[in-house]
């Protein structure tokens, strides 16, 4: 028994006549009659009582409809859920991120806006290392990662920038240093404590511009840490500058470095030949957003 067998039965059974109902669905009405018998035949029961005037349902046939009907509304409900799966409506995105990507409003503004075009699409987002996010975009784990560049990936991962950012420094409130009035110059943090956040590039081209080694005092992982760490007196950090608007921490201050600005981006990383429909969804609308400077 096929898909096809349930609508000619439902369209008999609604109908109540099999000469309407094999216009109805475009056959001829013996055809119409030789499927009915074929559909009694593997059931081993009758489903309709016939006259020359009038076509009814039996006990069997009234049971049988509730079923057939079930069994239609279900196949179409999968036909649906199918085609809107391949569209990318519906699905699964796991997606790995760094703090300031959060901090600076990247990561949410792609969450909201998909949502908004695609409400029945799961959203799993989770922080994670940065040096560990390109192994778990390999491994499947995590489809999109929002990171900040510089960051080593294979040729199988592509990014795209959304944010211009730049270095600042973080200093306790009681350092000295968090007293100027100007933009601090590189050299002036030679001697000092550097607490290292798992983006190194900032502090080390501070660090060569200032022409000297920096001291790291602790590498705690994320930027929260980091600046936990400052507030504590473990030293100064060279942070994003994003977290001077995003984020409050007591005893706490920003400075800006002096001289050209040390850049650094933030970007959305993922998989080069992406199949997932609703990843490759999420994945276009991130490469039609522009970067933005933060």
């Amino acid at each position: 028994m096929e898909l096809r067998h349930l609508r000619y039965f439902v369209a008999v059974a609604e109908q109540l006549h099999f000469g309407q109902a094999a216009e109805w669905l475009g056959i001829a009405a013996p055809t119409l009659t030789v499927q009915i018998q074929q559909i009694e035949r593997t059931l081993d029961t009758q489903l309709f009582t016939r006259t020359r005037r009038s076509v009814a349902l039996t006990q069997a046939g009234e049971a049988f409809l509730v079923e057939a009907r079930a069994a239609l509304e279900q196949f179409e409900r999968a036909l649906n859920i199918g085609r809107r799966a391949g569209r990318g409506e519906l699905g699964r995105v796991n997606l790995g991120f760094v703090g300031s990507a959060a901090f600076s409003g990247v990561l949410q503004y792609q969450v909201r806006t998909f949502r908004e075009a695609r409400p029945h699409v799961l959203i799993d987002a989770r922080e994670f290392p940065m040096v560990e996010l390109p192994q778990l975009l390999e491994d499947g784990r995590v489809d999109i990662a929002f990171v900040r560049l510089p960051i080593e990936l294979t040729h199988s991962l592509r990014t795209h920038v959304l944010l211009h950012d730049r270095f600042c420094a973080a200093l306790p409130a009681e350092h000295l240093l968090a007293q100027a009035q100007s933009p601090i110059r590189s050299k002036a943090f030679a001697g000092e404590t550097f607490v290292m956040p798992e983006q190194r590039e900032g502090t080390l081209e501070l660090a060569r511009r200032g022409r000297f080694s920096p001291a790291i005092g602790g590498a705690p992982g994320g930027l929260l840490a980091v600046l936990t760490e400052v507030s504590l007196g473990a030293g100064v950090g060279i942070v994003p500058n994003v977290l001077s608007r995003a984020v409050d921490v007591p005893n706490v201050v920003f400075k800006e470095i002096a001289g050209e600005p040390i850049l650094s981006e933030v970007a959305a990383v993922f998989r080069r030949f992406e199949r997932a429909p609703a990843v490759k969804s999420l994945i276009d609308q991130i490469v039609r957003t522009p970067a933005r400077s933060g």
